[in-house]
Order: C-alpha cells, then structure tokens, then sequence
C-alpha cells in the first residue's frame, strides 16, 4: 500500500511538472521598431561631459573622435560607432503599462560596466507606439538626478549642482511608478531607490537577505584587497544584482528579482535547489520602507543563463523574461566547426515569457512554473512582422530581451535590450534595433 501511494506522489509530481512546461501560442498583433541609431541631447544644465556619450565604451583611455571605434558583437562588427553626439536611446531594461495607453521605459547603465559608462547619463523615457506605422514615438525624458545628495558615495559628477547621475555611478534595471513615486531596481550595489516624478533620488536602500546584507563586487563598500585576498562581504556576482523589479498590483510591495544566484557560505557555492540555479526574489515594503524578510526562489531551467524581466499580473501571478545568453537565427548561423565574423557561431535557443505562481503558500520556497511562451516561435498570421521572418514565424532571437508586462487580459507587451552598439542578433554585422511587439498570449494569461 505504501509503495503505491508513493508511486502515486511520484505520478502525480511528474503530472504536476509536466504542466508547469506547458507551452503556450503566441501571437503578433503589433510589431514597431525605434532605430538604433536614435539619439537625444542632455538638458542644458547637465556637464558638458554628457553632451558626448561612449568616450570609454571599448577602452579605459579616453576617445573624443566621434565615431572612430566600430562597436562589435562577439567579435562580429556592428556597422556603429562610439564616441556618439547626445545620448543613444538605448539599453531599454524594463517597462511599465500606463492608463493613458503609452508605455514608461527605464535605460540602463550604457556601455555594460562603471568603467565604459561615466558619460552614459541615467533615464526614463515615455513612449507611444504606433502599432498600426510600425514606430515608437518618444513623449518625454526623465533624467536621473541626486540633487540633495541621497546616494551616499561619491559619483561622477559629485561637485556639480544638480548631479545628473551616470552609468559609472549606477545600473538601473527595473521600475515600478507607485503614485506619485518611482522605484528603481539597481543593479551594481544592488541598491532599491525611491525618485520623485523628475527623476530626483529622495531615498537609497542597501539590500538584505535572510537578515545578511546582499553586496555585489560594485558595492561602495568593498575595497579591493591584495592579490589573492577574498572579500568575504561579497556574495553576488558582478552584473547579477536587481535585473526584475514587480510590484503588487496594490502597491503596497516591491519584488526585486536577482539576476544572478546568491552565495551560499555554508556550502561553498552558489545557491541551487533540485540543482537548478536559484534567482531570489525579495519583499520590500513600501510603506515600512524595509524588507520584509520573504522572499521566493526563481529555478532556472536547463538552457537558460538569466532572467530579464519581472512584473505581476494579478495578485499572485507574474511574467518572467528567461532566457540564454545567445543571439542569432540558423538560417544566418556559421558552418558547423567554424567561426566568423560574418555569421552566428552561437545561436539563440531559449528565449521565454514564464507565468509563475508566487503566493504566501510558497513564501521561501521555489515559485510554481504554470507554462510559457516560445519568443523563438511567435505566429504572424495577420502579417504585422516588421522584421524578416524565420521559417515562417517572427523570432526574437536578442541576446538580452529585458521588457515584459501585461496590456490587458489577452495582450503582452515584450521589448529587446540592444546593448548599442554591442549587440547584432537579427544580422550578424548589423546593430540591434530597439523593437517591441504586441502579443495576443490570452490561452497563457488564463492558465492556472
């Protein structure tokens, strides 16, 4: 009798499993396309210094030739060139749904790192798409600044009066407008911020987990030691801080979402439960203006590298970017064996927006994976598709895909990060645009 029931547990464990996988279609309703090559100047009262964004983008040596260095993507040539005049449109790292029909987008840190990034100054844009043209239409540009000096180390611009932050100083990754508030997921520290509706910081929040403080090797705090010295306040890889930022759809809570795993001291590895990589996702309370001390545990799938995105869809459900750290398509991709700097040597696999089940019942363990949509297969039957297709099909096949929210109960909206000048995933020597499609997933949306 024994073994039966748990040969029955185990069926039913594997039934449970299997569902969580199931697919789900997805289909293009829009699809538009800002050039890549789309640039806006700084306010007038920002540095000079702004005014010429990408001057230590592939070198710590200073480059003020404008367009002298061609970027490239994995030793591939993208066809664009740093130093660029004004701020490039770039780096779309997460995205917000508004009432009005328009769309909040938050830029990243630039150029990938603090040291390529001190003249990449820090946004928001609000965008309009026009689905039925095919463009993106920019409303307006919030900058982000620290005029009463609530960041509290030094940054780039320290002595000036408005101190417009930079890609040096932080890596906005993720947003949530909480009435008349910004929250940002920050990246190198990692570090939450409160802004005011100009993009002002008013309040910096050091990360806790399980009571510890979370710090990354970017953290202000740690200073490297002599060679061969480990720095034992660090348990977040470089680049694996805050990359997803939800909030409950009250508002009441913030759920920031790792990139990366944490360290485990104990064990002496990186964090994994069943063997997969755990990514945590963290509580803060935005009325406490603290942690909660919950969290839940993201699994990372077999092929999957990150996740890129994070935001809820009701109550206790939530879509997540996972995906590989490939880009490209087969019918562009090099011979077996061979790599060169005209084809794809490594190409993209898995590209997904995951439904998850995030609720009290599963506070501290693992969320449950209710099924997801396949980037890599999108379905153009109405033919909205302004990109090429791929045996048929739309394929989103970015090495970084960082935007993802709900538009309504059968519509998604899904965005790619371009990484200008760095990343060329649809041609190989052909820098990325920044493209976002509509998608109807409402068989997703439904799923229980």
């Amino acid at each position: 009798m024994l073994r039966r029931l748990l040969l029955t547990s185990a069926v039913s464990l594997l039934a449970l499993s299997a569902a969580a996988a199931d697919e789900h279609a997805a289909k293009l309703v829009g699809h538009v396309v800002l050039p890549a090559a789309t640039f806006i100047d700084v306010p007038e009262d920002a540095p000079a210094d702004l005014k010429v964004s990408g001057k230590f983008a592939t070198s710590r040596i200073r480059n003020e030739v404008l367009g002298s260095v061609e970027g490239k993507s994995r030793g591939r040539p993208t066809g664009l060139r740093v130093p660029f005049k004004g701020q490039p449109l770039q780096g779309h790292s997460g995205i917000k749904t508004m009432p009005d029909g328009t769309y909040w987008v938050i830029t990243d840190n630039g150029f990938g790192s603090k040291v390529t990034s001190p003249d990449s100054a820090l946004f928001l844009s609000q965008y309009r798409m026009h689905w039925d043209k095919g463009t993106v239409e920019r409303v307006t540009t919030i900058f982000v600044h620290d005029a009463d000096k609530k960041v509290p180390f030094r940054i780039t611009h320290e002595g000036t009066e408005k101190r417009y932050l930079t890609g040096a100083d932080l890596d906005i990754e993720g947003f949530q407008i909480v009435g008349d508030k910004i929250w940002i997921g920050e990246e190198f520290g990692p570090y939450v911020l409160r802004l005011d509706m100009n993009g002002k910081v008013e309040a910096l929040f050091e990360t806790m987990s399980d009571g510890k403080p979370v710090r990354s090797p970017d953290h202000y705090s740690v200073v490297a030691g002599n060679p061969g010295v480990a720095a034992p306040e660090v348990n977040l890889a470089r680049s694996k801080g805050f990359e997803g930022f939800a909030s409950s759809k009250d508002g009441r809570f913030l759920y920031p979402l790792f990139e990366g795993p944490l360290w485990d001291a104990e064990r002496r590895d990186w964090e994994k439960l069943d063997g997969k990589t755990v990514l945590r996702i963290l509580e803060f309370s935005v009325a406490d203006q603290k942690w909660t001390g919950r969290h839940w545990k993201y699994l990372l799938e077999p092929g999957a590298s990150a996740i890129g995105d994070f935001n809820m869809i009701d109550a206790t459900t939530a879509l997540v970017i996972e995906r590989d750290d490939k880009e490209g398509t087969a019918d562009k991709a090099c011979p077996e064996g061979k790599k060169d700097t005209t084809c794809f040597d490594d190409i993209a696999i898995f590209k997904r927006i995951v439904k998850i089940e995030m609720s009290d019942a599963n506070a501290g363990g693992a969320v449950r994976k209710i099924g997801y949509i396949d980037l890599m297969k999108i379905q153009d039957p109405d033919k909205k598709a302004r990109k090429p297709l791929n045996g048929g099909v739309l394929t989103f096949p970015f090495f970084t895909i960082e935007n993802v929210d709900v538009v309504d109960a059968r519509h998604i909206i899904v965005g790619n990060d371009n990484n200008l000048p760095f990343s060329s995933s649809r041609e190989p020597n052909v820098a990325d645009d920044n493209e976002f499609v509509l998608l109807d997933v409402e068989s997703l949306l439904k799923a229980k």
